[in-house]
């Protein structure tokens, strides 16, 4: 199942500066590459070639060193956020007419190692309209913030903490494009709202991985996987 895959790479990375003060996060160099190498290695280990970069701050660079990805052996398709920044859930939306029916979702800070083919499987089988992977987190890389039991998202929330949240977004989601459609294009929406209304129409499935994510959002998380990718076995 060769879905496309949405990353999203539109942010300013200010937690990054000054790594991030000239380059997009995605051409940060993570044990000597830039990251988006290590992003597509690992998607097109799983099958998947299809790749839309929803991006704004610097976007012009990885299209310049990038362009349509064929020397990387993927197809490379832009989403540009344009003169005002859209959030997650803004660029999906502006982004929907190259995405098709079923699309992954993934944050361009997030080096996920887990099998991708299983998790679109889950969702198929799942028929709702989103799924999340999920990662019992219990506070240590990052605030909990799923409520998850039994296969199922009891409650997701990224402002309001429940007691039983010991569970946390792992960072890839699978939509159908049915799911953003009710949402204006050009508007600022966060991706947290759409997941958050999702599961309480009880349409967002739930995926529990047990490998940690790695990510490059702060400084003390590049080390990590930057020590991680260094491994012999890596």
């Amino acid at each position: 199942m060769n879905w496309p895959v949405v990353i999203l790479a539109g942010g300013m990375a200010t937690r990054l500066r000054p790594l991030t003060e000239k380059i997009p996060k995605l051409l940060v160099e993570v044990a000597d590459e830039p990251f988006f190498i290590h992003q597509l290695r690992l998607l097109k280990k799983n099958g998947l070639t299809k790749i839309i970069l929803c991006v704004g701050y610097l976007g012009e660079m990885i299209v310049e060193q990038y362009g349509n990805g064929s020397a990387l052996g993927v197809e490379i398709d832009y989403s540009f956020d344009g003169p005002k920044l859209l959030g997650t859930g803004g660029a999906i939306v502006q982004a929907l007419p190259k995405l098709g029916a079923i699309f992954y979702v993934l944050y361009g800070d997030s080096y996920l190692p887990i099998d991708y083919q299983s998790v679109g499987k889950q969702f198929l089988h799942s028929d709702k309209k989103g799924l999340m992977t999920v990662y019992k987190n219990n506070d240590l890389y990052d605030a909990s913030n799923v409520w998850y039991k039994d296969g199922n998202i009891i409650a997701y929330d990224k402002q309001q903490r429940l007691p039983k949240m010991d569970y946390i977004d792992y960072g890839l989601s699978l939509f159908q494009s049915s799911a953003f459609v009710e949402y204006e294009c050009g508007s600022n929406l966060d991706l947290s709202e759409v997941q958050k209304k999702l599961v309480q129409q009880q349409e967002m499935g739930g995926f529990e991985v047990t490998q940690r994510f790695y990510e490059i959002g702060s400084v003390t998380g590049w080390q990590e996987l930057s020590d991680f990718l260094s491994r012999p076995l890596n």
